[in-house]
């Protein structure tokens, strides 16, 4: 049986006999594991794919992943980026400041765009050399983590409050955007597509239902209707967003390590492929023994329920490698 059969024995039929699948999400950790930095693995496919394949080799991997920073949407709408060695690419200015600005906010050609083009690429590679084996999972910035990248965090939350149009206009330009950028990924070989959209998690429920959840529900339909799967990814603490999600008929949803796997389970029922909830911090800071009784125990306490070991977000760039071994080697031990 495939890695891929595997995750398709896990959806359709539920927790699998010998084995938890491991799937932590890695990028800066992935880059200097190879001898890169961090700017290399964000800016050439070639860079970001060699890396997931060393280690998916190295550490167990379950699915390869094409995560690499939130700004890929960013620049094909004409934000300029700027590659640091050592850190998170970062955006030098925002697109949209105006209501005008977002009126005149044109969607981009993902095929065209230097940066989302070099994430389809990545995913054709590595499509190309696991022939359908190994599950790909592309990634999309959801539309309000999209909209805060272009404006800026601190002006989408003033305009939450104040400017419901702008807000609107915005949000649906975004979603455009990201429908167009989930195709070409899932035409490239994607299996899965994440979705990052982590700001949701510093709004309540009820301007995340006015706002945003119509449109993830929209976006994960229409993911769905081209044959993928969709994993939503939204760090820190969405415990009061979780009744949200019971209409998405998600298929992977990560849990950072604020929210209680047992109460996201009894809101979101046994459907749904569970990820999470370690502390990254631990992983990086615990010994290799600790790291390894933590997750033996997580997988025992889950092994008989759609759940996926991971971290509750990236793995640290500073985690010995050791420790993530030991999480390799405890989703095995943990079955017995």
């Amino acid at each position: 049986m495939t890695k891929n059969d595997q995750f398709h024995e896990l959806i359709q039929h539920g927790a699998l006999a010998d084995k938890v699948l491991f799937r932590p999400i890695l990028m800066y950790f992935a880059a200097q594991f190879i001898g890169k930095t961090y700017g290399e693995f964000a800016s050439d496919y070639k860079v970001l794919t060699e890396a997931n394949l060393r280690c998916l080799d190295e550490f167990g991997l379950d699915m390869l992943g094409l995560i690499s920073d939130p700004y890929r949407e960013t620049s094909a709408f004409g934000a300029k980026i700027k590659y640091v060695p050592d850190g998170v690419p970062r955006c030098l200015n925002y697109v949209v400041q105006s209501l005008d600005d977002v009126r005149e906010l044109k969607n981009p050609d993902v095929y065209k765009a230097e940066r989302t083009l070099d994430r389809i690429k990545a995913g054709e590679l590595l499509s190309k050399k696991t022939q359908g084996n190994i599950p790909i999972i592309g990634w999309i910035e959801g539309p309000l983590a999209e909209a805060a990248d272009l404006a800026g965090v601190q002006n989408m939350m003033i305009q939450l409050m104040i400017d419901p149009d702008f807000v609107n206009r915005l949000l649906d330009k975004c979603l455009v955007t990201a429908k167009a950028f989930a195709k070409a990924q899932i035409d490239a070989g994607c299996e899965i597509i994440g979705m990052g959209d982590a700001v949701c998690s510093q709004i309540d429920a009820d301007t995340y239902s006015t706002f945003v959840k119509d449109r993830h529900k929209e976006l994960i339909e229409y993911i769905h209707g081209l044959g993928g799967k969709i994993k939503l990814h939204i760090c820190g603490d969405t415990s009061h967003l979780l009744p949200c999600y019971q209409v998405f008929n998600l298929d992977i949803l990560d849990l950072d390590w604020q929210v209680d796997m047992a109460y996201a389970r009894s809101i979101l029922g046994d459907q749904v492929i569970l990820g999470g909830n370690i502390n990254p911090v631990l992983v990086q800071d615990k010994t290799r023994e600790e790291v390894l009784e933590l997750c033996r125990n997580l997988v025992r306490e889950h092994r008989n329920e759609r759940y996926m070991l991971s971290a509750g977000c990236e793995i640290t760039v500073l985690t010995p490698p050791e420790n993530l071994k030991a999480m390799h080697e405890a989703r095995m031990m943990g079955m017995i």
